[in-house]
């Protein structure tokens, strides 16, 4: 009997096959109440504090939403308008919050920010995103592809894109889960080498292949999911933005890359996405296109790791 209720949740690593199943089909299940009107009150009288230091739309709107649904009331800090701003350290604001609130949701740059307040909070953090990981999207990613395929073992994954968070959380989730990745990226745009040797270690475990190419048409080829995803951040020197530019062209994914792909393949992307470049519009617009049924997913999905985490269950 999977139990998560009181956990953190700061990556992918933090959840067995099993964890992972559970926070799918209680997604599900709560996404079916949504949709035939029925209210599900698990965290009547709990509250979420949520500091988001990058910019959001998805993220931030679906958390919020998620705890309203369930119940729950969810306050925004702007870590401009914190002590934070002005030297407070993360410690001495993670104590105090903890006094507060039933969970902290954290949407921050670096990872051990986010290790630094679960070690201080007694009450879960749950990852928002950092520049490393990013568990809720994935989660979210696996849902649709479920939904859509109704399976994932043995299942065909293509990512192209730079090697960031979402990235890391589907190494980490994809030989867990018995699925098939490969990894197309120009050379030198390597993964976080911990987190490639311990997505080695579970695909040799699971006996599922984990491939990271510089050849996109080898990462297409029979794929049943393409994943695109953006070639630069906000925020970097626009120098390295435009040899991003230069080194990714060659990996969009566009009608060319797509018909290397099985015929009944489902196109990706986390989203925000500029559209002719990492993938062209035809397909992010397509029929094979799932890209808003996998942004409406992230709501379900953080309303699964909400209610188990801190409601218990349904």
């Amino acid at each position: 009997m999977v139990n998560l209720y009181g956990r953190d949740l700061l990556s992918i690593s933090d959840l067995t096959a099993e964890e992972i199943w559970a926070i799918l089909e209680t997604a599900y299940e709560l996404k079916l109440r949504h949709k035939r009107g029925e209210k599900v009150r698990v965290l009547d009288g709990k509250t979420v504090a949520m500091i988001f230091k990058k910019p959001s739309t998805r993220t931030r709107l679906s958390f919020q939403v998620a705890v309203a649904q369930l119940g729950g009331q969810a306050f925004y800090m702007r870590p401009s308008e914190m002590q934070l701003s002005r030297g407070e350290s993360v410690k001495d604001t993670a104590m105090v919050i903890d006094r507060y609130v039933d969970a902290l949701v954290i949407r921050t740059y670096e990872q051990e920010e986010v290790e630094e307040y679960a070690k201080y909070m007694v009450h879960p953090v749950i990852n928002a995103l950092t520049d490393l990981e990013h568990p809720c999207q994935i989660l979210a990613d696996l849902l649709t592809i479920w939904e859509k395929k109704r399976r994932l073992e043995g299942l065909k994954v293509m990512y192209a894109g730079d090697i960031w968070n979402v990235c890391h959380s589907w190494m980490l989730a994809a030989p867990k889960m018995k699925m098939h990745l490969y990894i197309a990226r120009p050379e030198g745009y390597d993964p976080h080498p911990k987190i490639l040797e311990e997505a080695t270690r579970l695909a040799k475990k699971n006996k599922v292949e984990l491939v990271i190419t510089t050849n996109i048409i080898e990462a297409a080829k029979d794929a049943d999911v393409i994943i695109a995803n953006t070639w630069h951040s906000m925020g970097k020197p626009e120098m390295e933005k435009e040899k991003r530019l230069r080194d990714f062209r060659p990996y969009q994914i566009n009608a060319e890359v797509v018909k290397h792909a099985k015929d009944d393949y489902i196109f990706m992307h986390c989203l925000p996405a500029y559209w002719g470049e990492e993938a062209t519009e035809d397909i992010a617009y397509g029929p094979h296109s799932v890209i808003f049924d996998e942004a409406e997913n992230r709501l379900h999905a953080q309303k699964a790791v909400l209610a188990l985490i801190l409601g218990g269950g349904l």
